[in-house]
């Protein structure tokens, strides 16, 4: 699943705060076989990690249970399944060990839900396959003169431009549909050119907390973020918007969704999003393997940490009927169409 990247102002600075941090406090050093490799992961993320408090991780206790598997007997690949093992504890998407051979990846956060979604059924039963495409966003005019955008991955980069085309085309519908269910997620400084054509004035994004120390518990005050409105001449939209999300809406585009829902004129219609709030920092371990983990925590523009994801609108909470599927129906996106129409009779 892709990686929540924030913008190279903020990434910057939280990457001083974690070298400044890194050299006020002494760093252990391990030797490079299971034992020495096992502790230096269990100690980076016990420095780092930010979601202990909510996730009420006890990490001594996970040390206490697979510390007794490490053997300096043990071949790498069982030394990497027992890693593995340990951060999957943490239940994070972006959480992962990397070795040559290998990476961990938690899926239980979207894998034990409904996919409720499948991109066919919207190309071919409700656009007969004529739609525009432009970089990761497919976008159309749907029956009911209603717009329709869907954007598959923020690792996609669109500028102001290239958004201007899309709304421009779809500047005569009276309504709008943003579906990012699948989306997980790419660069944060993918979600701030889409928002700005629905802000008019500079608007409070959410916030973000850092480490300030070793303990679980050592955060600065959360400081905020903003983002700011499309250029003076750019296309804006004001008028009804249903934003569809499904468990595999994850990291950029939990953030997007979380921004979307505090705006007036902006519905949240199908499952409860993936989360994956986090910022991601990256370390390594004695013998060159890689470990991402989430170091800094993101809330929404109520203080609202989304790690565990973003609830749709009260009252928009849907699931797509499999047996409406065999006739291509999406009953999420069909939802949204007439929850949308109630707002333009």
């Amino acid at each position: 699943m892709e990686g929540f990247k924030m913008k190279k102002s903020l990434l910057g600075l939280l990457f001083l705060i974690l070298t400044i941090f890194s050299s006020c406090h002494s760093i252990e050093t391990y030797e490079s076989n299971p034992r020495g490799n096992f502790e230096a992961l269990w100690d980076i993320l016990d420095r780092h990690y930010c979601f202990f408090s909510e996730k009420t991780v006890n990490w001594d206790d996970i040390y206490a249970v697979y510390s007794r598997k490490i053997s300096n007997e043990m071949t790498s690949q069982e030394l990497f399944l027992v890693c593995a093992d340990m951060l999957e504890e943490l239940k994070d998407g972006h959480t992962n060990l990397s070795a040559p051979f290998n990476t961990s990846y938690y899926r239980a956060w979207w894998s034990d839900y409904p996919q409720n979604y499948d991109s066919r059924i919207i190309e071919q039963y409700y656009f007969n396959f004529n739609y525009r495409s432009l970089g990761s966003v497919n976008y159309g005019i749907l029956s009911d003169n209603i717009g329709y955008i869907n954007y598959s991955s923020f690792a996609s980069t669109l500028g102001d431009g290239n958004w201007n085309w899309v709304f421009n085309h779809l500047a005569t519908c009276d309504a709008l549909i943003i579906d990012v269910r699948d989306n997980g997620g790419g660069m944060i400084d993918n979600v701030e050119p889409l928002i700005s054509h629905f802000i008019t004035s500079k608007t409070l994004a959410g916030y973000i907390s850092h480490k300030t120390g070793p303990g679980h518990n050592d955060f600065s005050e959360p400081y905020p973020y903003y983002f700011n409105p499309a250029p003076a001449g750019s296309i804006m939209w004001e008028k009804p918007v249903a934003v569809l999300t499904n468990r595999s809406t994850y990291s950029a585009a939990n953030n997007f969704v979380s921004i979307m829902k505090l705006l007036p004129q902006v519905i949240v219609v199908g499952a409860t999003t993936g989360g994956g709030s986090g910022m991601p920092f990256s370390s390594e371990l004695p013998n060159g393997w890689g470990v991402r983990f989430s170091a800094s925590i993101v809330s929404d523009a109520n203080g609202k940490v989304t790690e565990f994801g973003v609830d749709p609108t009260p009252g928009c909470a849907v699931d797509m009927d499999p047996i409406a599927a065999l006739d291509g129906h999406d009953t999420i996106l069909d939802f949204a169409i007439s929850k949308l129409l109630e707002t333009n009779p």
